[in-house]
């Protein structure tokens, strides 16, 4: 055979490589693309479940307009705008926002990442809204199915949250980043489900909580949930008092809390009474107390207590006016009392004093002193 003919058979081989080449890439193509979509059909289907599932709860989620794409590799689904009716709220509850956009690898179907255009209205149905938030930056994730979710986190750049009454605007919260973890918690020794929450504030101002809270603060707080058994949209009232009725507890397993020259941590377990209110303790070491007693006005609460009022009542019957150098004098020294009566410690190489933070029916004692109440939570 000749040196010609051996090239030319050696071509031929090639090129039918090549050819063979060329159509499984093709035919790889195509099965690809209708395997996506089929998924794409699947997850149509299983947003309609979903949907229809929620409805029958009470809770109403509507689309404007859906659009399904992410193609090669990922499923996309785009809603604008939203509107979700939350009917098993009480009082009902209407949410709208401009865009949502919900994306999955078609290799990870379980893990759902979204992200979402404010700003988001919220206020009791064909009413005007009550707040409005917005954000730069808006995302979540969702691990497990839409029904049962096992993970879910909620994360904001530069989120603002405004109340509006009587045509006025007030700013209750703005941050720099904030953050919401929520998972399912292993159950407890005493076999208690619950979930575990994480918060995280950077450079947040809360004067709807707190006038003291009006100076931007960064926070850590970890808590557990007993007797809470799941992830569905509802009331916080409605889950503090299934969490109350369940027997529950809540579990702060880390707390830390930096404004200005005040850092404080902390850790313990509270418990909800039948009215709603908080009893239970959080061991409790703070660097800067005397910048947090007058930030909280802890001077004032403690001199215009019923307990300074029954002492200053009986000194006065004694000697008129020795009841109001009591207080004036219980108010002074209230920080060095405080720091006596707490346990001496070292918080982040500064000197700091560790005691009890304590919930008695709501009301609220720093060591043995009263320093506020907290509204009841259902």
């Amino acid at each position: 055979m000749s040196h010609t003919s051996t090239l030319l058979q050696s071509r031929r081989r090639t090129r039918r490589r090549y050819v063979a080449m060329l159509f499984f890439v093709v035919a790889l193509a195509v099965a690809w693309s209708l395997f996506w979509k089929y998924a794409a059909d699947r997850a149509a289907d299983l947003i309609t479940d979903w949907r229809a599932h929620e409805a029958a709860a009470g809770r109403v989620y509507n689309c404007g307009s859906q659009t399904i794409a992410g193609y090669p590799f990922r499923i996309e689904v785009t809603c604008a705008p939203v509107s979700a009716e939350f009917r098993n709220f009480a009082p009902p509850l209407d949410v709208e926002l401009p865009r949502i956009l919900v994306a999955a690898q078609i290799y990870q179907p379980t893990l759902l990442i979204s992200e979402f255009d404010g700003p988001v209205a919220i206020g009791d149905p064909g009413k005007p809204p009550e707040f409005e938030a917005t954000w730069t930056l808006g995302q979540s994730s969702v691990r497990g199915l839409p029904a049962a979710p096992e993970r879910v986190s909620l994360v904001f750049d530069a989120p603002e949250l405004d109340h509006i009454a009587g045509g006025k605007r007030e700013t209750w919260l703005t941050a720099k980043h904030l953050e919401l973890h929520i998972r399912r918690a292993a159950p407890s020794d005493d076999g208690k489900v619950g979930i575990e929450t994480g918060l995280r504030l950077e450079q947040a101002s809360i004067p709807g909580f707190h006038p003291a809270a009006a100076e931007p603060l960064d926070a850590v707080i970890d808590t557990v949930l007993r007797g809470v058994k799941d992830f569905a949209p509802k009331p916080w009232r409605t889950r503090f008092r299934e969490l109350q009725a369940a027997g529950g507890s809540i579990e702060v397993t880390q707390a830390r809390i930096q404004q200005g020259d005040i850092l404080a941590v902390g850790a313990g377990s509270l418990s909800l009474n039948a009215t709603g209110h908080l009893d239970g303790q959080i061991r409790v070491t703070i660097a800067g107390l005397e910048q947090f007693l007058d930030k909280i006005g802890a001077k004032e609460m403690v001199q215009t207590s019923p307990a300074m009022d029954k002492l200053a009542g009986a000194l006065d019957r004694l000697a008129p006016g020795l009841g109001n150098a009591a207080r004036q004098q219980l108010g002074n020294n209230l920080g060095a009392g405080i720091n006596a009566l707490g346990e001496k410690s070292m918080l982040e190489g500064r000197p700091a004093v560790s005691l009890p933070l304590r919930f008695d029916d709501g009301a609220m004692f720093l060591g043995p002193i009263p320093i506020g109440k907290t509204p009841a939570l259902f």
